[in-house]
């Protein structure tokens, strides 16, 4: 009987995981906590009214209170439909009510009751799992709102008591602990990148040798097939085609693994701008860069120098920046079937810009809050994830931005501002 429910409990929990990685694939993981937070919260405040005001009474409950959290948990099942600015709103003033202000005023009414000591505590733990600049600001303002309103109603003396005030070492302490674990988690994901990196090395430095001794012996078969006088014999012409295909295929590759190691490299360097770039160079040196597939698919870039401009960056960078951006548009073309890639350096616009526009498949609406994201690919399993996290973090410490407009299967445009600089002239 004990194995079966193993087996059992085995299988539910290996069911939920599969559940909850699936759904932190399709969703923002601060969409995900958000509507955690609101399920919970929904069914946690009235619940735990019942608890503490009939089962367990406490001195002091307050059901306007509850109702106002309840309300604001409500508003957070529709999380999915919030505009960024919108959720970093949500996410203020809910943590500041529901964490720091509901239970350190619940914690102070009921003169720190042991069920409210530790309600608040779990209540710091929670809240500190969202981002640590966020988890500040609301545990600051909620809690100064808190102990203003506790002053108002006239309580006063519980505010210097004994209990109240050894709370503070302990809830400190747990704030420093949580910190420090969310700065081991970073460490944690830089120590990935740069795993990613070393792999990705040892991928090429393995398939350079076999691809150098292909582009080798290709090149002694071509002048083997072209030794001779006069035209080519028919049956030697489909094989000269054929090595020569091969040899192109060779370079393709090549390229392919220059573009990639120097993504993986750009992961462990400094991203500080010390030069000042010219866009519309760096923009040329892209497009000789790039190994398209064939001359049909170089046909289906273009590039419109309205007005040339310069920015302080690092030209290495630049271009790992914009072979990610041609990379994904030559992707999206693909998968659509159809459209093509305009790239345009406007130096005229203020700020100055650079487009990078394709009308291939476009991005869904709710996949764009995810896609600068780190390790995270659209569609599933489409690369590691990591090349448009490593743009922002670039355009980031130039100063600059970065960001997308898109409609699904109707185009996607990438806009990059930089800070002014002297222009160039056209």
């Amino acid at each position: 009987m004990k194995q079966p429910l193993q087996e059992s409990f085995k299988r539910w929990k290996t069911s939920v995981l599969q559940s909850l990685l699936q759904y932190h694939g399709r969703e923002d993981h601060a969409t995900v906590r958000i509507l955690l937070l609101a399920c919970i919260g929904t069914v946690a405040m009235p619940l735990y009214y019942v608890i503490w005001q009939h089962f367990f009474p406490q001195e002091y409950e307050s059901l306007p209170l509850r109702l106002v959290g309840i309300v604001l948990c409500a508003i957070g099942l529709f999380a999915r439909q919030f505009s960024r600015r919108m959720m970093d709103l949500y996410l203020l003033v809910t943590l500041s009510y529901i964490f720091p202000f509901f239970f350190t005023f619940m914690f102070l009414m009921n003169h720190a009751s042991g069920v409210w000591s530790e309600s608040l505590l779990i209540g710091l733990i929670v809240l500190f799992h969202f981002d640590t600049s966020v988890a500040v600001k609301a545990y600051l303002i909620g809690t100064a709102v808190a102990v203003t309103a506790v002053a108002m109603v006239g309580d006063t003396d519980v505010l210097g008591s004994r209990l109240v005030l050894q709370q503070l070492p302990i809830h400190w302490f747990t704030i420093a602990v949580l910190a420090a674990a969310k700065i081991s988690r970073e460490v944690l994901a830089q120590e990935k990148l740069a795993g990613l990196g070393a792999g990705l090395a040892t991928v090429a430095h393995e398939l350079r040798t076999p691809l150098t001794s292909v582009d080798a012996n290709v090149r002694g078969l071509l002048r083997m097939c072209s030794e001779g006088a006069g035209p080519l014999p028919a049956d030697r012409v489909g094989t000269v085609d054929a090595l020569a295909r091969i040899q192109f295929e060779v370079r393709h590759m090549n390229h392919m693994i220059d573009l990639f190691l120097l993504s993986a490299t750009a992961v462990r360097r400094s991203l500080r701008p010390i030069e000042t770039v010219s866009m519309e160079a760096v923009v040329a040196a892209v497009l000789k860069r790039y190994p398209f597939v064939n001359a049909g698919q170089q046909k289906l870039v273009a590039l419109e120098v309205r007005r040339n401009f310069s920015f302080a960056g690092q030209s290495e960078l630049s271009v790992v920046i914009l072979l990610n951006l041609l990379r994904n548009a030559l992707k999206a073309i693909q998968r659509a079937g159809k459209g093509r890639v305009r790239i345009v350096v406007d130096g005229g616009h203020a700020p100055p810009r650079l487009l990078f526009i394709d009308t291939g498949c476009g991005i869904p609406a709710q996949q764009m809050p995810l896609i600068f994201h780190r390790f995270y690919s659209f569609p599933p399993h489409n690369g590691a994830g990591i090349g448009l996290a490593l743009c922002q973090e670039i355009m980031d410490a130039w100063s600059a931005t970065i960001e997308c407009v898109s409609r699904e299967s109707a185009y996607a445009i990438f806009i990059l501002e930089f800070p002014q600089q002297a222009s160039l002239a056209k």
